[in-house]
């Protein structure tokens, strides 16, 4: 079980830099993306088991020293983009520590089998008939 986005807190810095988003001259001025810097392997809240599983699941989307980066940058304020990386940050945990549903191997029925093979039979009849005839 993954504990709250708060509990993960003190792990996580985050930078803000100028929004290349809506804002009109506002975007120039103020500081409003915001970019959520996370380093896994140092993480005193997850166990091995679960670090080991994010490491595998989120290979690509993290950097060579295990850090985690998340932008946000879609709305004007940069309060509210830090609380719109948390929950990203928070919504990517969770699936990346989420186990697939084994899958059940199943046998198609036997009337299946025979409707496919009928129509095979039909397919090809209907090819035989259009060969020339010497």
């Amino acid at each position: 079980m993954l504990p709250p986005a708060a509990a993960f807190l003190p792990e996580i810095t985050f930078q803000t830099s100028r929004s290349s988003g809506p804002g009109g001259q506002n975007v120039n001025k103020v500081e409003s993306r915001v970019e959520l810097r996370w380093h896994l392997l140092d993480s005193q809240v997850l166990s091995e088991a679960q670090k080991q599983l994010i490491l595998e699941k989120l290979a690509g989307q993290l950097t060579t020293e295990g850090l985690l980066l998340i932008t946000a940058q879609d709305e004007r304020s940069q309060l509210r983009n830090k609380e719109i990386a948390l929950a990203r940050f928070h919504e990517l945990l969770l699936r990346s520590l989420r186990r697939p549903k084994p899958r059940k191997a199943t046998k198609p029925s036997k009337s299946a089998v025979r409707k496919r093979l009928e129509g095979k039979k039909i397919h090809s009849d209907k090819k035989a008939n259009r060969r020339r005839l010497e």
